[in-house]
Order: structure tokens, then sequence, then C-alpha cells
């Protein structure tokens, strides 16, 4: 029990940096004993994805039928947020790729995937997942269609009893609370996703793709360290950097090992509560932001696209560069509705430049090789972004309210009783 209480007073990052090392170090050392340890990240993932839809539709339900008439929440100003930073995150990953051009060796295997066959398509998919059986979208973890019915029981459950909504709050604690146990578990899932990852793909097989990788990881960096900054600092008109780094630590450090936008939405959830957002907001913002907030599955798509067009020895102008930033914008939104998530929409771009279906398949091909750091930086700035704008967006309200607020405080924060803003 003395053992125990120790390592429960080490925060949770120090405990997923110890997961992190130790699974690298086992991987590497004693490589056949440690592969069985990676059920461990099986389990943990697992886990996630299994009780994030059911808090998702609880919490948001719950949300929205305790909300009073003309309360604040915030949703315009998150919405503008999360459609400005994925069209300018795919902006700086087009112009990034006109100042440092990479060409790219063609990969044969992902012919037997069928992508999408215009932005009608992805976004028609998208509408389709909002009236979807709401078990089928719980069992197939449709966050679109699981908030979609979320809000609309939100609001028919408004004019319900007090007892009722009290029973709801109840079920949402409740689950809330098993997620609080599931997060607990994070640095021992962790160590077994690192295992996963060296025993099953290594480092070699990326090497080849070098250049490639470093501009995509690149330009994440750069939308994460320096463009999202700044359209937190238009908002709020403070550092930005304290609120940007405590989402990128807390947020965007367990959704590059866990490579899933869903399973980091428990994390994200608490990430709010801990900064003290409005629950009414961040209840709907946050599974709302793990479908349509892709920063990063922009720059994914843009920056491959115009690397198959580099190595085709296609000349773009600027106008066709601009339209590619609104179509990879456009198609990151509805990536959550297609099976593969953001390099299936690869030929969809590719198509803008005549790139032929088979030639843009290869593409995909490179992005699977990929995939085990580009889908890694690509989740984290997903998901972290999220956070970011719904706490930007609560710090924007406080302003407007007159509220004095200083940033440099979400560093102490844990669980104040109500708003981000120090009034």
């Amino acid at each position: 029990m003395k053992l125990l209480n120790t390592w429960n007073r080490i925060s949770l990052v120090k405990q997923i940096a110890l997961g992190l090392a130790v699974g690298v170090a086992l991987a590497l050392l004693f490589p056949d004993a440690a592969e069985p340890l990676a059920i461990f990240g099986e389990l943990f993932v697992g886990a996630l994805k299994a009780i994030a839809p059911v808090l998702v539709l609880l919490l948001v339900m719950s949300s929205i039928a305790s909300h009073k008439s003309g309360q604040q929440t915030n949703m315009k100003t998150v919405i503008s947020l999360y459609l400005l930073g994925t069209f300018l995150a795919a902006l700086v990953a087009v112009i990034a790729s006109f100042i440092f051009p990479v060409d790219i060796v063609l990969t044969e295997g992902a012919e037997d995937l069928t992508a999408p066959g215009g932005v009608a398509e992805v976004l028609t998919t998208l509408v389709l997942n909002v009236v979807d059986n709401p078990f089928s979208a719980l069992y197939n973890a449709n966050y679109i269609g699981i908030l979609a019915w979320a809000i609309v029981l939100g609001i028919a459950l408004r004019s319900a009893s007090g007892t009722t909504k009290t029973l709801l709050a109840n079920f949402s604690d409740a689950v809330a609370r098993i997620v609080g146990w599931v997060i607990r578990l994070a640095p021992l899932g962790i160590m077994g996703l690192v295992i996963d990852a060296i025993a099953s793909n290594g480092l070699a097989a990326l090497l080849g793709y070098g250049k490639l990788l470093a501009l995509l990881i690149g330009c994440m960096l750069f939308v994460a360290f320096v463009v999202n900054p700044l359209i937190v600092f238009v908002n709020i008109r403070q550092n930005p950097y304290p609120l940007v780094l405590r989402c990128l630590k807390e947020s965007g450090l367990t959704a590059f090992f866990t490579r899933s936008s869903a399973a980091n939405i428990p994390v994200n959830m608490t990430l709010c509560e801990k900064l003290g957002l409005d629950k009414d907001t961040y209840s709907v913002s946050i599974p709302l932001g793990a479908t349509i907030n892709m920063t990063g599955a922009a720059i994914t798509i843009s920056v491959l696209t115009l690397a198959a067009v580099h190595t085709l020895g296609i000349e773009v102008d600027l106008a066709t560069a601009v339209i590619l930033s609104v179509l990879a914008a456009v198609s990151a939104c509805g990536a959550s509705g297609v099976a593969g998530g953001s390099l299936l929409l690869i030929p969809l771009a590719s198509s803008l430049f005549g790139i032929p279906a088979d030639i843009a398949m290869q593409i995909v091909g490179v992005g699977f090789i990929i995939g085990v750091l580009q889908d890694s930086f690509e989740t984290a700035l997903n998901s972290s972004t999220d956070v970011l704008f719904t706490a930007t967006a609560d710090y924007k309200n406080g302003l407007r309210e007159g509220k004095k607020l200083n940033v440099q405080d979400v560093f102490e924060i844990e669980k104040p009783s109500k708003g981000l803003m120090k009034s």
C-alpha cells in the first residue's frame, strides 16, 4: 500500500513518461520476452474506445437536458476556431510543400482499398452518420451519430422532471468515474503500445521516407507551436503558450500513443474539467472536435498530395494550391465518416491535379508505411487542439464579460469551482 500511495502521488504525465521509457527499453533489449506485454496496450485502447461512446452520449444528453435557457455555451466561437484552424493548417502544409518539395518512391499495398469519389461523397457519408440508428452508432463508435442523438434526446428531456435530470447526471458522473479508473492505467497501456509499435514496425522502414516524414512532422509542429498560439493570442490577447503547452502535455501525449481521437475524448473531458471550463460547452465541443477539428488530417492530405505532384513533375499554380487548401480542410472535416481516415482522402485531393487513381493509391500505401509516426503526430495535434480552442472560447467569453484572467494560472488549475477566468 505504501508503494501504491507513492505511485499515486506522481503526476500522470510523469507516470506515462516512465511507462514510455520502460516500454522502449523492454522492446529493444528483450523483444521476444516483451512482445506478450503488448496486450496491455490493446486492453487500454479497447477500454477507452468502449467507454468513450457511452460517456459522450450521457454527458452531452445530461448537459443539454439541464441547460438553462439563455445560458452562454460559446459553441459558435469554438466551431469557428475549429474551421479556421483546419484551413490554416492545410495552407501551411501547401506553402511548406512548395518551399521544401519532396520526391518519394511510390509503393504498392493499398490497391484493395476504396477511396471516396468526391467531396460530395465524403460529406454525404458524414450527413448519413447523423441519422444512424442510435444503437448502431454506439456499437460502431459513430461519434457524429452519437452526438446527434444526445442533442436530440437532451432537448426532448429539457421538460423532464428534476428527478429524471438528476438520474441522468448520476449516470453521467458514474461513467466519468469509470473513465478516470481507465485513465489511471495509461502508463501500463502506453508501455504495451510502445512495445507493439517497435515490435511490429520498427524504425528501419521509416528511414527511406525521412524527408517526407520531416516535412509532415515539421508542418504539424509549426501549426502546434506557431499557428495555433497565434489564433489563441488574437482571441485572448495574452501569452498563449502556458495553455498550448498544457494541452499538448495532457492531451497530445496520450493521443500520440493511442493514435485515436475517439479514445482520447475521455482524456480531453478530464482536462477540460481540470481547467474549469464550461461543462455545457465542452461536453459538446470535445466529441464534435473529434469529428470536424482535423488540423493534422488537413496537413497529411496536403503534404502527401503535393509530394505526388512533385514526384510526377506536375506544374502547380498558386490558385490551384489555394483550392487544395480549401479541399483538404473540407475533406478533413469529413475524415471521420470515411473508413481509413485521412489517408483515403488523398486520391480525392490528387484528382484535382489529374493524378490517376492507381498512382494516388500508391501514395496511400506510402502513408501506411510512415503511419506509425505520421498518425501519432496527426492525432496528437487534432486532439490537443480540441481542448485548446474550447479553452480559448471560454477565455474570450470571459473577456467579453469584463473578467480579468491570467493564462499563466493554467499550470496550477486543477478543479476550480467555476470558469477558467480569475475575476
